[in-house]
Parts: structure tokens; sequence; C-alpha cells
């Protein structure tokens, strides 16, 4: 058996994430723009690249295809991370991001994604299974594109299962509903769990109540509920711990997950504890606030709020690892 020491990614909807500055956003004028940016995105390989920030090896597969796809594998090469594009007929998606300077305000326009086909579906997981003979962990993050079925992350599952490695799965919609066994660790947004279970979840406790029902149900062996400008909880079948969120003056929001779920991963791989992960997590989500469009953190930023998080109170608790 090959040596277990890579986090291997999965991103069915891959994107071209374009960032750009304007003065004003107005409708019908035209919008000038300046100080634009291009990034390899989508969840899975925001991971990828903020996971191997951190010291990680690891691998990235996602589909890609048509002139967009080509210079998507272009920038993920040229970032350093070692990647198995699965070659599709579909173009892959751009996103554009637009940082309105007057306001402060940010937009975000998102395409739907190309349609993948049952055998590019197929051969995305075969990819998958190959990379994760050599995965410490496997992260499966982001959108599905069109054509993919609801039920293609518990595909995921299963794959992870016959392999022996935990799945990480941050993911939303039917993607998520669909999951019903074979998750490590599960990290939606409130509103995504909302979304999952159906109500309001307007308390904390409603929050835990139903991060610990997707426990029960076997779907998942814990849930880290980010809540935005409000931290984040982490819920497993034994405990649960809130985490404030950390004093940032934010650049952009985008990739902050991302830049979460990679700390968290990279904590389990260096075997921490979920609760010391998380707060890892934390602050690499929040160090990412501080960088434009999809760019990577300063690390160093990450180890400064790492170090604040882990001087609050609880900080030294040693909860389930995964």
């Amino acid at each position: 058996m090959p040596s277990r020491d890579a986090i291997v990614t999965l991103t069915m909807n891959p994107a071209l994430d374009v960032t750009a500055d304007a003065g004003e956003v107005r409708p019908t004028d035209k919008i000038r723009c300046t100080a634009d940016r291009y990034d390899p995105g989508g969840g899975g390989v925001n991971v990828a690249r903020f996971a191997q920030a951190l010291g990680a090896t690891v691998e990235a597969v996602f589909p890609a295809g048509g002139l967009t796809g080509a210079r998507f594998i272009d920038l993920v090469t040229a970032a350093g991370i070692p990647n198995s594009p699965v070659f599709i007929h579909g173009s892959t998606r751009e996103s554009f991001t637009v940082n309105e300077r007057t306001t402060g305000k940010q937009y975000r326009f998102v395409l739907p994604g190309p349609r993948l086909s049952p055998s590019e579906q197929d051969r995305c997981l075969e990819k998958l299974r190959a990379a994760a003979v050599s995965a410490r962990f496997v992260v499966a993050s982001g959108s599905l594109p069109p054509g993919v079925p609801p039920d293609f992350y518990q595909r995921v599952g299963q794959i992870c299962r016959e392999a022996d490695v935990p799945l990480i799965l941050d993911t939303s919609g039917g993607g998520l509903a669909r999951v019903t066994s074979g998750v490590a660790v599960l990290k939606p947004s409130v509103r995504e769990l909302r979304e999952c279970v159906g109500r309001p979840l307007q308390t904390e406790d409603e929050q835990l109540d139903a991060a610990r029902e997707l426990i029960e149900r076997g779907v998942t062996r814990a849930v880290v509920v980010s809540l935005g400008a409000d931290g984040a909880l982490l819920a497993t079948a034994q405990d649960s711990e809130r985490f404030p969120a950390l004093p940032v003056h934010a650049i952009s929001g985008v990739g902050a997950g991302d830049a979460m779920v990679a700390a968290i991963a990279v904590g389990l791989c260096r075997d921490w504890s979920l609760s010391k992960a998380v707060r890892y997590g934390m602050a690499a989500g929040t160090a990412k606030l501080l960088a434009p469009g999809t760019a990577v953190f300063s690390r160093a930023d990450v180890e400064r709020f790492f170090e604040m998080a882990c001087s609050r109170p609880g900080g030294d608790r040693s909860a389930a690892t995964v």
C-alpha cells in the first residue's frame, strides 16, 4: 500500500475566477474595470491551493474542457498543484467578482457550468478512486454541475469507504440532502444546514440539534457549521463547541469557507484534535478575508490568527478526532 500523506480534493464544477475593481456598479452603463486577476477556483481546487500553502501534500481532481478549461489547467499547474484533470466536452465555467471601490460592496456572478455526461462523471470517479490510494483525507467541495445527479456525493462516500479514507464534504442543495452515509466531517454553512433539514434554525440550540440529527442518522461523524460573522459551531456525537469569529477588516469574502476546510484537513493530517483543527480553520478563513479574490492567504496571518484563537477560553480542548 502506498504511503498515505496527501489531501486529495474533488471539484466537480471548477471555475476560472475573474476578479476586478470598479468605481461604481450601475445598471445600463458600461462598467470600466481595473486590477483584473485570474485564479483557478471551485471549492476543491481552492482547498488544494490553500492546503498546499499550509505545507500539505495535495492532489486536485477535476473535470476541465474547452479553452477556459485549458487556461484553468495551466493556472493550476503554474500554482504548483499536482492535478488529475478529466477532459470533458463542455467548457469550464467562469465566475466574475466585482469589488465596488466607492462602497466596499462586492458583487459575485456565478455561471452554472457545463453539463457532464454519465461517462464523464464515471471518469471523474475513477480518477478519484486512483488518487485515493495515496490520500490521508479526501475533500469533496463545491456545487454539482448540470447533468450530475444529486446523489453523486454518496457515490464519492462509497469510494472513500472502500479505500478506507475519511471524507470531508462541503456542498449544498441536493448534493448535501442526498448524502446518507460515509462522511467523516461535514462542513455546511448555517444556510445550507437549514436547507438540508428544512427548518429555520434560528437559535444555536436548534442548529446543534440539526447537526446532531445528521450524526444520529449516520450521515457523518462530525459537523462544522460556519456562521459567517458569528463564527462556527462544532458538533460530534459526544460534544459541541462554539468558536467566536476573529476580528478583522475584510477585503474579500471569496474563498474563506474553502480556506477553513483546507486548514481543518491540514490540522487533522497533523493528528490534531478536531477542536484544534477547527480553530486552525477559523484562522485560515479569517486570513483569507485579507486577500483579494481567490488569492492565497499569507501563512503568517494564519499562524497569527491561530495563536489568537487558541488563546481564547477552551483553546486547549481536545474534542474527538476523526
